[in-house]
């Protein structure tokens, strides 16, 4: 009873203001350094999950696993650790929760003792109809250990009939809704899957004679691997015996991968589609500037994630590019739940201003996105205060009105500022100047160099359009009701 209740608590005390990445997963085959390779894959990913990391690797004959709450670097960098991983097989994951609570049996990988053998589990991403299956599961006799999604994909692979393993796997992901990348490690395969819309990220890299997958680019770049390919939409790769396997067995889909990979969480430096996301994010600000008649003095970014649009507004308008605001990269995890004297100081903790840069002047502050507008309030009152003349506000998307499914945790409709807000009033809430968002087909020509085509959008751009590529029928079919009333003892079953 006390799981939901625990995890309702923390969303509500950290008032998040940015969109939070999902997962990230990575895993190696054929290598005698496999837990040390995945642990600086994971070193690579940890922006997009700190809440807990997990190894799970195996010898040939045994599976061993090793899991931590915090971060990759506080855990798996000492040999004793990764002497407890031997083997030339493991995969591993850093969370950030989105379903389940924070807690170390929510780590993953999972591992399981099937029939079939043992088999463990990463997944990055979200199951819009997890709770349905999980209730159907519990009802056929299925014992749940943690409250992740995660343990259902397993739960559905260990009670399907069919004889193998791929056809075990194909049976569960027929079952299951929503956006997701699966890395699984049985005592002979390595298996990457993603998502039929190809929402969550996963890419397919090569060191020597081992086969690697990750979330991201950036992770095979860390350990000096090759980069093979991209995993196709509704693709499963099977790694036997050094060799590469695909199966499609979905319907054919055209790919609609999550659009905030491009806007903001992919590392800048990680491919995709060809080019790495420091670009995308360059050309964002660029059609900002083409999309903006604004006179002001000075270009400013919000540190970090403001950077590269500022400077593609910068160069295309003309102005100038200073760093008005500085991050301070060491507050660490110390300051998420301090006392409230110093919780009280706010954005200062993380950015402080350039005092001799800003003063008498105008300003454009920009960032990559606006979510509920808090921490934006704060920076622009915080560069008025160093004497900032004007300060306008110019966002580096649309404004963010429908909340996400498919594994990004994000505030609730009504807790996102421009579903509740006009312009006029977002602009007053932040007390800005004047407030700008960068328009749809603005987004689409920066990343696509074409208007979006409603028929078919490039991407899951739900987020400002409403346009679920999967609907979430947990949500629409009340099973967060009902599980959630269970939870506060109101159920009457």
């Amino acid at each position: 009873m006390k799981i939901l209740k625990i995890r309702k608590k923390k969303l509500k005390n950290s008032k998040i203001d940015k969109l939070r990445e999902e997962c990230g997963i990575f895993g190696i085959s054929n290598h005698t350094d496999s837990a040390a390779l995945v642990a600086l894959g994971l070193h690579a990913l940890q922006h997009r999950g700190q809440e807990g990391c997990g190894i799970v690797s195996f010898d040939g004959k045994n599976y061993h696993s090793e899991k931590r709450q915090g971060l990759v670097g506080d855990h798996f960098t000492d040999s004793e650790t990764l002497k407890k991983l031997p083997g030339t097989f493991a995969i591993g994951h850093n969370r950030y929760s989105t379903t389940g609570e924070t807690s170390l049996r929510n780590i993953q990988p999972f591992f399981a003792d099937l029939h079939m053998g043992g088999l463990s589990v990463a997944h990055n991403g979200n199951l819009t109809n997890a709770l349905q299956l999980r209730e159907a599961l519990v009802k056929d006799g299925a014992i749940f250990r943690t409250t992740s999604d995660t343990e259902t994909i397993v739960q559905l692979i260990a009670k399907s009939k069919r004889d193998k393993f791929l056809d075990k796997l194909v049976d569960a992901l027929f079952q299951i809704q929503g956006g997701y990348s699966l890395l699984l490690m049985t005592n002979k395969k390595l298996v990457g899957v993603r998502d039929p819309y190809g929402i969550r990220p996963l890419v397919i890299g090569k060191l020597n004679n081992s086969f690697i997958f990750a979330s991201e680019t950036c992770a095979l770049d860390i350990v000096g691997a090759t980069f093979v390919r991209e995993v196709s939409n509704g693709e499963i790769v099977v790694i036997e015996n050094n060799k590469l396997q695909s199966i499609k067995p979905f319907p054919k889909q055209k790919p609609r991968p999550c659009v905030f990979e491009y806007i903001y969480f992919a590392r800048p430096d990680s491919l995709i589609n060809g080019k790495c996301a420091y670009e995308y994010r360059k050309n964002l600000g660029i059609e900002l500037a083409k999309e903006s008649d604004l006179k002001a003095d000075l270009v400013v970014p919000v540190p970090d994630s403001g950077v590269p649009a500022s400077l593609g507004f910068a160069k295309e308008s003309g102005k100038q590019f200073e760093l008005g605001l500085i991050r301070n990269h060491y507050v660490g995890r110390t300051f998420i739940e301090p006392t409230q004297n110093i919780r009280s100081l706010g954005v200062k903790l993380k950015l402080s201003s350039t005092r001799t840069i800003v003063k008498n002047k105008s300003i454009i502050l920009i960032d990559d996105s606006l979510v509920r507008g808090t921490t934006c309030h704060k920076i622009v009152k915080m560069l008025y205060e160093a004497g900032a003349k004007e300060v306008h506000v110019r966002i580096a998307c649309p404004e963010i009105k429908f909340p996400d499914f498919y594994g990004v945790d994000m505030p609730t409709k009504k807790e996102l500022l421009a579903h509740e807000k006009s312009l006029d009033e977002m602009c007053k809430y932040i007390k800005a100047q004047s407030l700008k968002f960068l328009s749809i087909n603005g987004l689409y020509k920066a990343l696509t160099g074409s208007l979006r085509n409603s028929n078919y959008p490039q991407f899951s751009d739900h987020y400002f359009t409403g346009d679920y590529p999967i609907k979430p029928y947990d949500n629409l079919h009340g099973y967060k009701v009902r599980q959630l009333s269970l939870l506060s003892g109101k159920s009457n079953s």
